[in-house]
């Protein structure tokens, strides 16, 4: 905008003062002439493009086995293990949604915990945490989650009892992997 206005001030000038001496070569026309040539080769170039901050690539959700992945160190239930494996996801570019069986809180605090104190527990949102109801069993539920929204599971559960229900356990990277190796996190994410 500013541009503009230089260029049409410069150009009246130059204008105004061409007709006032008759001749291009007095100071104050070519001042004004370079002054709308200057102008002109601002509105004409192409504006600086942003520089984007750095952002991890989005891979898209993944369906994370809470109650599978809190065991993962020392076979211990830890909420600290999960908050790992979670941190871990969301760097390499993944969004992940936990789904935990109803004992999960007794197994991790004591005491029963529903979706909202475990998800305030892992720094996520209350949408991104399910614990199942009840006497219902997490495993069918992942499952079918996982295939109506077309997205992998993370768990190290084989899912051999459900197999017949959900042949897709059986694709390669469908439910991938993950653990500690000499106390060091690797997930098999790709895919």
């Amino acid at each position: 905008m500013m541009t503009n206005l230089l260029f049409l001030m410069s150009l009246a000038v130059a204008l105004f003062g061409y007709g006032a001496t008759g001749s291009a070569r007095s100071e104050p026309v070519a001042l004004a002439l370079a002054a709308t040539l200057l102008a002109l080769a601002l509105m004409l170039r192409r504006p600086p493009v942003p520089r984007r901050p750095r952002r991890v690539e989005r891979r898209g959700a993944i369906l994370v086995d809470g109650s599978n992945i809190m065991h993962w160190k020392n076979d211990e239930p830890r909420l600290d293990t999960l908050k790992e494996v979670l941190r871990a996801l969301r760097e390499q570019g993944y969004e992940p949604g936990v789904v935990f069986d109803a004992n999960a809180g007794y197994k991790l605090a004591g005491r029963y915990m529903d979706d909202g104190p475990l998800a305030r527990a892992l720094g996520l949102s209350e949408d991104q945490v399910l614990v199942v109801p009840k006497g219902e069993q997490a495993d069918p539920f992942i499952l079918r989650t996982a295939r109506d929204l077309g997205i992998g599971v993370l768990s190290n559960d084989r899912f051999r009892d459900w197999a017949g229900d959900f042949p897709e356990v059986a694709q390669p990277g469908h439910v991938r992997r993950g653990g500690y190796r000499d106390g060091v996190l690797w997930l098999e994410t790709a895919g």
